[in-house]
């Protein structure tokens, strides 16, 4: 009878290791998805911040009083590739997910301001440069868009079941917190611009 007694609890214990083994391993898994889907945000936004110098360029020969905004422009686009980095380098993690909105909401203004600015050049809109520049960089925002959904949908995956019950109790203890979406604060860059330069 003594046996018996013994057995019970080893079976529960050796039930809870697997147990926390199999919640780990899922947690890893839906960890590495959201990380995964955050880098192809970043190889979007890296293309992105790589057009935008060259844009600057074509439109700095056109619009030599609009200095200003042309510096704006640059400056803007260097803080959200700090801010791309930086998430690049926690993805999920609430601070740069919020660091890095902010900054592409300010890129995003930025290049809407130069891009109605640039309605005022006949020039510079018939310059076949910066017509296949814009049209680059409305098929990156496309793909950003698009890369942002699939990351949130994965951080949203990650998040259901990592506060389910009873990975809920377990995962803070293993090391897993919360994960956050990338929410756009502008307007601007939640939808693609629209760049007309004919």
């Amino acid at each position: 009878m003594s046996s018996i007694a013994w057995i019970v609890p080893v079976l529960l214990l050796a039930f809870f290791i697997f147990y926390m083994f199999r919640t780990y391993n899922h947690l890893i898994k839906l960890k590495n998805r959201y990380q995964n889907a955050f880098s192809q945000i970043d190889v979007q936004l890296k293309r992105r911040y790589d057009l935008i110098p060259n844009l600057v360029e074509t439109a700095r020969s056109y619009m030599q009083h609009e200095r200003e905004t042309l510096e704006n422009v640059i400056k803007a686009r260097n803080q959200a590739l700090e801010a791309s980095k930086q998430a690049s380098s926690d993805p999920g993690e609430p601070d740069l997910m919020q660091k890095l909105s902010g900054a592409e909401g300010l890129l995003s203004g930025s290049l809407g301001r130069l891009f109605a600015l640039a309605e005022n050049y006949p020039d510079l809109k018939a310059n076949q440069n910066m017509m296949q520049l814009s049209e680059e960089l409305t098929s990156t925002e496309n793909k950003i868009s698009f890369a942002r959904q699939a990351y949130n949908d994965a951080v949203m995956a990650y998040n259901t079941y990592k506060q389910s019950m009873p990975q809920a109790v377990f995962a803070p203890a293993m090391g897993f917190k919360k994960a956050s979406f990338l929410e756009f604060d502008r307007e601007e860059i939640k939808e693609v611009p629209k760049v007309s330069f004919s």
